[in-house]
């Protein structure tokens, strides 16, 4: 089952610093029918004007994964651990038994980012970040795995669930297939660009839930950008 989710849907919250789009059920948007996918639980699409940000704030038993769609952010948090994860980029937190963290826009334009939270497979995690560089030609026409707790996948960033995050750019015309075993699920989101999936069109910043299909074909019918992630 191919089941679209148009971005004119989605949930939204804004203020005069943060325009979010929500995926599925958060904060003070809710909807029964998008509690997630799977381990899939938070997909956020969050726009952060310069010079502001997320203040501390509290997390456990929650794997978050930071796609920078533009721009850059600035992590800090209780460990320690501090650094900027530009476009094009991952970082990883895993909340593990609790850390507090703190999230900026240092830059001088917008940032675009995509939030996603994968719940952990266990719940006493020691927390840690951890950030990676994953450049855009090395993702041509081939989906390349961004954040994976699965044991083949060696270069990619660790969360603590059997789950991937993976990437691609596409230009137009040019196709990527990604097998999903049984009892698996995924759900996809182009962050720029126009895609089909197994031929049912989406557009730049829709997401598409995907259930009970062994193969997924994504043909690109203009230059795209997508993000896939793989849960059980």
């Amino acid at each position: 089952m191919i089941d679209p989710r148009p971005f004119d849907s989605l949930g939204a919250f804004k203020t005069n610093w943060l325009d979010a789009k929500h995926h599925f059920s958060f904060g003070h948007y809710t909807d029964p029918e998008r509690m997630g996918v799977g381990a899939l639980r938070v997909w956020n699409d969050d726009t952060i004007e310069p010079g502001t940000g997320f203040d501390p704030h509290p997390h456990r038993d929650m794997e978050i994964i930071t796609y920078v769609r533009k721009g850059a952010i600035t992590h800090q948090d209780a460990l320690g651990n501090e650094g900027r994860t530009q476009a094009g980029d991952v970082q990883v937190m895993s909340a593990g038994t609790g850390i507090v963290h703190a999230e900026y826009n240092r830059e001088s334009e917008r940032t675009q980012i995509f939030q996603i939270w994968i719940t952990p497979d266990s719940t006493d995690y020691e927390p840690r970040w951890d950030t990676r560089s994953f450049p855009k030609g090395d993702r041509a026409g081939e989906l390349v795995v961004l954040a994976s707790g699965r044991s083949q996948d060696e270069g990619a960033l660790k969360i603590n669930q059997n789950a991937a995050v993976l990437g691609a750019t596409l230009v137009s015309g040019q196709s990527v297939t990604h097998r999903l075993d049984k009892d698996r699920k995924a759900y996809l989101v182009p962050a720029m660009g126009q895609v089909t999936v197994n031929g049912i069109a989406i557009n730049a910043r829709d997401g598409v839930a995907i259930f009970d299909e062994s193969e997924i074909v994504i043909t690109a019918t203009e230059t795209a950008e997508i993000v896939l992630v793989d849960v059980p």
